[in-house]
């Protein structure tokens, strides 16, 4: 079975013709996790007898014509902060090691429905908190492509695990650009819907008015495939959209040949950007170069209060997690430090169980909170906020898409960025969209020559516009 094969809309048509049976393929998988994960270091665990079990039953609808959908029995990797009942769903710090799942996500459940098998629990950086990989207390997760590099984070395990080919798919969380950075990282295709498209019950919060699920895949089509499966108005998330889902696959399949009549943005305050490298600077001025040779109209837009993209996310995000994390205190669930009163019980298990990003970005959310500095960083934050989402709202006024760089190097190598704040800004072409709540998708374009290391554009839209970036990306997709 090739790396070029192994795609879920692939699968499906082997699994259909009965070419391929879905035991066979979760052996597939199950032996691809043996024979390379322990380098890699994807997943945390896979619980190899459910793999199976599930398997088997699919094949067993499917001989009797009772498919749930045409991917009954392809295996999906799930982020290990989606909730999938009767597995541990830690978020990868030492404080919920033992905590199992009660329930599914709607995430899951969806896939579910559908036939999918979740496939084991997938690394990831303590409560989605980083952008390398580096911060899980259980084990660092390798970029395939050079495995002294960083996957990139915070869904690094997932990206790793498709790059790899170790499943299909796979499922992760994108707060600041957790999905599309790692993909852009490790050369695969990862989709961040718009804020509320598909439903976070049964997501681990980390920032609650920006986080979304999303695939990450080998393509488009996979990806598109995906959102019809987890798109949807949910009635156990009250911030998940009513607007009607479905069709993006046929959006996708029906995409054409070329952008002609397609006007793509380029943010000026994108091009040119400091700590742009010239790898990726060459790789996104190429991707310009290619849209246009398929006709689209490529148009200057504005996006004037990105500069402020950075400061807004990690005050807003951090006052968000200090609220959403301090349910955990080892009391109710999750692991104790016993101590002789609860005060102490409590701060020697949070000071145990939270490993050191985890803590910095609750002491700066709890400080931004703090009584005198409401007014002055919270809620400044929020109104530039608002005018980050006006920006988008006035650029879509003047194309259909966005065409941008996703991040400002290539996956960097383990420790090289041991600043804090360094490395935050590896996120500053990815945050902006988080606060805006619009949709956006990474897609590799091409490598590094020095390095080899691969290189993602980024397409953007407006909300509830998944349809348009899916058909734009899998054209450019196509011919590149």
């Amino acid at each position: 079975m090739s790396m070029t094969d192994f795609t879920i809309h692939h699968l499906a048509g082997q699994l259909d013709r009965g070419e391929l049976s879905a035991v066979e393929l979760a052996e597939e998988c199950l032996r691809r996790v043996a024979d390379r994960d322990g380098e890699i270091g994807a997943f945390l665990a896979v619980d190899a007898d459910h793999v199976r079990t599930a398997a088997a039953e699919s094949d067993a609808r499917r001989a009797a014509g009772k498919a749930r959908s045409p991917y009954d029995g392809i295996p999906i990797g799930i982020k290990d902060c989606i909730a999938t009942a009767g597995e541990r769903c830690s978020c990868a710090p030492r404080l919920l090691e033992t905590v199992v799942s009660p329930y599914d996500s709607t995430a899951v459940a969806r896939l579910r429905a559908a036939g999918f098998i979740p496939f084991g629990r997938l690394n990831m950086d303590e409560f989605a908190m980083g952008s390398s990989c580096e911060n899980s207390a259980f084990r660092k997760t390798a970029n395939p492509h050079d495995l002294s590099r960083v996957p990139g984070g915070s869904s690094g395990g997932s990206a790793a695990a498709v790059a790899a080919g170790l499943v299909p798919a796979a499922l992760g969380s994108d707060t600041g650009g957790s999905i599309r950075q790692p993909a852009a990282f490790c050369g695969i295709t990862g989709l961040k819907p718009t804020y509320g498209r598909v439903s976070r019950y049964g997501l681990v919060a980390f920032a609650s008015s920006l986080d979304q699920i999303g695939p990450m895949t080998q393509d488009t089509q996979d990806a598109a495939i995906l959102l019809d499966v987890l798109a949807g108005r949910d009635p156990l998330d009250s911030t998940s959209l009513p607007a009607a889902s479905g069709g993006f696959a046929d959006a996708v399949s029906r995409a054409g040949k070329d952008l002609k009549g397609v006007r793509i943005g380029l943010p000026r305050e994108y091009f040119g950007a400091e700590g742009l490298s010239p790898a990726v600077a060459k790789v996104v001025h190429d991707a310009v170069e290619r849209v246009r040779a398929l006709g689209a109209e490529t148009v200057e837009v504005s996006l004037p209060h990105t500069r402020y993209a950075v400061a807004v996310y990690y005050i807003i995000a951090t006052a968000e997690a200090s609220a959403n994390l301090a349910r955990f205190d080892g009391i109710r669930y999750g692991a104790r430090v016993e101590a002789p009163d609860l005060v102490e019980t409590y701060f020697k298990t949070r000071g145990a169980g939270f490993g050191d990003e985890v803590k910095r970005r609750i002491l700066l959310g709890t400080y931004v909170l703090s009584s005198g500095y409401y007014d002055a960083y919270y809620l400044r934050a929020q109104k530039v906020r608002t005018l980050i989402r006006r920006d988008f709202e006035e650029a879509a006024k003047l194309c259909d898409v966005m065409l941008t760089p996703v991040t400002p190097t290539v996956a960097f190598k383990f420790q090289e960025k041991s600043d804090p704040l360094q490395m935050y800004l590896s996120d500053i072409f990815t945050i902006a969209l988080n606060l805006s709540g619009n949709c956006g998708i990474s897609i590799p374009a091409g490598t590094d020559p020095e390095t080899g290391m691969p290189i993602g554009v980024q397409f953007l839209a407006p909300a509830l516009e998944e349809a348009r970036l899916l058909r734009t990306a899998r054209i450019f997709e196509a011919n590149r």
